[in-house]
């Protein structure tokens, strides 16, 4: 397969449509970026690399840093961990309180704000250093020295995060938060704070890829059998509520972020992240989501 030549086609096709949605000015900090930015890059298995656009700039990965929350908090819990969240898509917005209250405070799934609050919290009572610990783990898996967390972002988040305020402390009533409600929500401003490129996205998520292994080192990140069922969150929960949309038109295990990026794996092939920071009424990229739809057409590389 020409992904080089695909990337191309897609990149000159987009640049056809209008670019609608706004950038998610909610958080200051994100309110400032060029909503004309586009990057897509796509790292195979064997490690071919092939981007186009602003592929090479890092933006605010937000919600997509959840995964690698759940990947570390699913191999220090095992099977306890679905004693605290769910796995099921939510139907609800991604910062809804109105769930909590008819589950008695268990999240719908660890990709909504109030799952990954749950994720925070067992983290810190397992860690001794917490937030080290996860920049550490996500380097391990990335290869990457330099991915760390953004101070400016950070505060930018904890200025306006009222809700997730709201939703931890709710879930805190409800027995479902163990340690200090600051401190949880410190860890968790930080973790949607973190910033990398579309490339080093794909480097960072190619584990769930191949099986749970870094193809470029070969360490295991993640048993396989815990790979899988990280991607089938990703599947059913990754995009909010429009997973089942995602799923619809493009057919790949993936996680978005309210910075305008996505990032998809198609299992035994390949990882993509897309960016475009203009986001459609449900929170996610408006162009990622039609970049990565024109990419499993064009290639028939849908897992369905």
């Amino acid at each position: 397969m020409d992904y080089q030549k695909v990337l191309a086609e897609i990149a000159a096709e987009l640049q056809g449509i209008e670019n609608i949605g706004k950038v998610a000015a909610y958080i200051p900090e994100l309110g400032k970026v060029d909503p004309d930015k586009f990057g897509m890059h796509l790292l195979t298995t064997d490690h071919r690399h092939y981007s186009v656009g602003d592929s090479e700039e890092r933006f605010s990965i937000q919600s997509i840093a959840k995964v690698m929350m759940l990947t570390l908090a699913f191999e220090l819990e095992d099977e306890k961990l679905w004693e605290r969240v769910g796995v099921e898509p939510s139907g609800t917005n991604f910062n809804s309180l109105v769930q909590l209250e008819y589950e008695n405070g268990i999240p719908r799934n660890p990709f909504l704000n109030a799952g990954a609050l749950v994720l925070c919290d067992i983290l810190i009572s397992r860690l001794s250093n917490p937030k080290q610990q996860l920049l550490d783990y996500m380097r391990k898996a990335a290869g990457n020295p330099d991915i760390n967390y953004c101070p400016r972002i950070a505060e930018s988040e904890r200025l306006t995060g009222f809700r997730n305020t709201a939703l931890v402390n709710f879930m805190k009533s409800f027995g479902n938060i163990k340690n200090e409600v600051e401190v949880v929500l410190d860890f968790y401003f930080n973790l949607c704070s973190i910033e990398l490129s579309c490339r080093e996205l794909t480097q960072l998520c190619l584990f769930l890829a191949a099986d749970g292994v870094n193809p470029a080192n070969s360490e295991r990140i993640i048993s396989s059998r815990k790979s899988k069922r990280i991607n089938s969150i990703m599947q059913l929960c990754g995009f909010y509520d429009e997973a089942g949309e995602f799923a619809f038109r493009v057919g790949l295990p993936g996680k978005s972020g309210v910075g305008g990026g996505i990032i998809a794996v198609l299992p035994g092939e390949y990882s993509v992240a897309v960016w475009s920071p203009k986001l459609n009424q449900k929170g996610n990229s408006y162009k990622g989501m039609r970049a990565l739809e024109l990419l499993t057409t064009k290639t028939k590389s849908s897992i369905f």
